[in-house]
């Protein structure tokens, strides 16, 4: 069986770990027919908008995409190409598995965690009023002196719809890779009413897995405490938009860094891999940088088409890389370069 794949270079060092993903991929034996597009700063310069409709229309044509990182300016510009891919197609669950592989320097052994976070809410919905804003100055206003004059605001909205689909997700994931327990995370004890909406759902959700998958609840800033000091607690964890964003580095952090952190946006019947780390602008054309976390988000890929056999072949020959550590690069404590370490893993399989 073969498969269409929309694939998006990105930029910076995107383009050359997308090459060396693409080849390893292609060593597992898996037929695939690569359709490329463009996005981010090059597609900017070249067409106008960081984000061509062509490229949208091929990733809903393919239903599967892979992406290497994209530059999003801090301040000024276009704002996220991947916050609007989300938006845009309605890849309302970011999957994020943060898993110990031997070899990466880490000060934790055994991790195995995996983060859901809901794409599509909370203040990543981008609703806000800059200071003294006709808008803004009303909302002060309802605000009966809770806020303070010349306040920018943002929104902060939280549904039913939204919550229960992404705490379904997590269930289900939970049930199909053999996971025991499910844990919701907000602050709800100080928001109340959005943060308590998620949790009022989760639960009502939960209760339609009671006896299969163990499920409990914990505070943002307790929960960032109790993955410092006792990951080994944990294992599938579901948050809203901006609390997902931050835990999903903090787990990437117990298990070595960005570089080895896969990630997954999907959605109903679509799918978008990614590689979660910057594009790293500066090591552009060096032949330096680590694929790793593109090359394991392809295994995500491969396990998303049902080929569950040759991502199990990826992943461990990525892993047999690593710990071998003769042929990584600079980040996991060797000399090899990017190109190096993708035929190195390619000799694995």
């Amino acid at each position: 069986m073969s498969y269409r794949v929309t694939v998006i270079p990105g930029d910076g060092t995107g383009p050359e770990i997308t090459e060396v993903a693409i080849r390893v991929i292609e060593a597992t034996g898996v037929k695939i027919h690569w359709e490329i597009a463009q996005a981010g700063v090059d597609a900017m310069a070249n067409e106008g908008t960081p984000l061509p409709l062509s490229t949208l229309d091929s990733i809903r044509k393919n239903k599967v995409a892979l992406k290497a990182p994209i530059t999003t300016p801090i301040g000024v510009g276009f704002r996220s190409v991947n916050v609007a891919i989300r938006k845009d197609l309605d890849l309302f669950v970011c999957l994020r598995p943060c898993k110990t592989y031997n070899g990466v320097r880490s000060k934790y052994e055994d991790i195995d965690l995996v983060i859901v976070r809901e794409n599509t809410e909370d203040l990543y919905v981008g609703v806000e009023y800059p200071q003294d804003s006709k808008e803004s100055q009303e909302i002060i206003k309802l605000s009966n002196s809770k806020l303070r004059e010349h306040s920018a605001i943002s929104v902060k909205p939280i549904s039913v719809f939204a919550t229960e689909r992404v705490v379904r997700y997590a269930f289900e994931y939970a049930l199909k890779y053999n996971r025991k327990k499910v844990t919701a995370v907000t602050k709800a004890n100080i928001m109340k009413c959005t943060d308590g909406l998620f949790y009022e759902t989760a639960r009502r959700v939960a209760k339609d897995y009671d006896g299969k998958i163990e499920y409990e609840e914990r505070l943002i800033d307790n929960m960032c405490m109790q993955l410092v000091q006792k990951p080994e607690l944990y294992d599938v964890i579901v948050l809203p938009n901006l609390y997902g964003d931050i835990l999903s580095d903090l787990c990437a952090g117990l298990v070595g860094g960005l570089g080895v952190a896969p990630g997954a946006n999907l959605g109903k019947g679509i799918a978008v891999f990614e590689a979660v780390h910057g594009s790293a602008p500066k090591y552009k054309g060096l032949n330096k940088v680590n694929p790793t976390a593109l090359i394991l988000s392809a295994k995500l890929m491969l396990e998303y088409l049902g080929e569950i056999d040759a991502a199990s072949r990826l992943e461990r020959a990525v892993s047999n890389v690593i710990m071998e550590k003769k042929c990584v690069t600079y980040d996991l404590g060797g000399t090899a370069g990017t190109k190096e370490m993708g035929q190195a893993i390619i000799e694995k399989l």
